[in-house]
């Protein structure tokens, strides 16, 4: 096993080795501090970060394989939840919500009075799917806790961030700022080839000498392949569900159109049998004498009508 086994340059974020890598280590939390301040409002910056304890969340099981997770505190004790979700999972606002809790109920001081000040917490989602169809543009999403008749803010120590990563589609030449540069190499890093000219600063100088795989010592190769694996054979799953669910769609849309077709065709020929049925008893009255105003009051023929039929 070697990284000439490896057809790409620079490791894929969405695998667990290589979103750990690059925000989820003290080596490299510098990445990670860039990261964070390129979402945060002007203004506010993060110096430094100190990881926490991520069993803290209470993660369960069922969740990871398709979500990894690092939670940190900037300086002033703030709390930052980043998530890297490979696909969607039903009730994924559900959860996301879920897993906010765990930075806000830590907070509570045991054993002594308290009086339920709360530092701010940040949950990041970097999303590898859409969730939001209706704004096919729209992937940087940041939610608070908003009054509804005023849209002020109502609570302004709670931030849920989702970056839906696959509407991301700038390219290098179009990237504007730092946030664009970060969403930019986490949406393509993994089929890169070199480092694109766009990213000068000297933060992806270290970001690219990270992701390098020709720079894994065997160590960390194996388990980066082992990592990959695991997401292709995870994307794999995922993908033979919606060809399978895609499949089940067609064919029970197939099946309500004949039974639709059989039933319009029914109800054609009825139509057709009765209007028939109608025509044949007025041309008998018509030639049994019948004067035409009955046989138009009976049938509901018009007098054109009647005049046309023939013997």
């Amino acid at each position: 096993m070697g990284s000439e086994g490896l057809i790409e340059k620079y490791i894929n974020p969405y695998t667990d080795f290589g979103f750990k890598k690059l925000f989820g280590t003290e080596l490299n939390k510098d990445l990670l501090i860039s990261f964070l301040n390129s979402l945060l409002p002007d203004g506010q910056v993060i110096k430094d970060v100190t990881y926490l304890n991520a069993e803290h969340l209470g993660t369960l099981e069922a969740d990871r394989r398709a979500v990894f997770d690092v939670y940190c505190e900037n300086e002033q004790g703030e709390k930052f939840l980043v998530e890297m979700q490979k696909g969607e999972q039903q009730f994924f606002k559900d959860r996301s919500i879920f897993y906010t809790t765990f930075p806000i109920r830590e907070q509570a001081v045991k054993g002594k009075s308290w009086n339920y000040e709360l530092k701010a917490v940040y949950t990041v989602g970097i999303l590898n799917f859409s969730f939001d169809s209706n704004n096919n543009d729209y992937y940087h999403h940041e939610v608070r806790l908003v009054d509804v008749a005023t849209q002020e803010v109502f609570y302004d120590k709670l931030t849920l961030i989702y970056l839906e990563m696959p509407k991301f589609n700038k390219t290098e030449y179009e990237l504007e700022n730092m946030f664009d540069k970060w969403m930019f190499v986490l949406r393509n890093l993994s089929r890169l080839m070199e480092r694109p000219a766009a990213l000068q600063e000297r933060i992806f100088t270290r970001l690219f000498e990270t992701a390098e795989i020709a720079r894994f010592n065997r160590k960390e190769l194996v388990e980066y392949e082992d990592s990959l694996k695991n997401y292709r054979d995870w994307y794999s799953v995922m993908e033979t569900s919606e060809k399978k669910g895609l499949a089940k769609g067609l064919e029970k849309g197939r099946e309500e159109g004949l039974a639709e077709g059989l039933a319009k065709g029914i109800e054609k020929g009825l139509a057709e049998g009765i209007e028939k049925g109608i025509l044949e008893v007025a041309r008998r009255m018509k030639f049994n004498s019948i004067p035409l105003h009955t046989i138009q009051d009976l049938t509901g023929l018009s007098l054109e009508e009647i005049e046309k039929l023939s013997p």
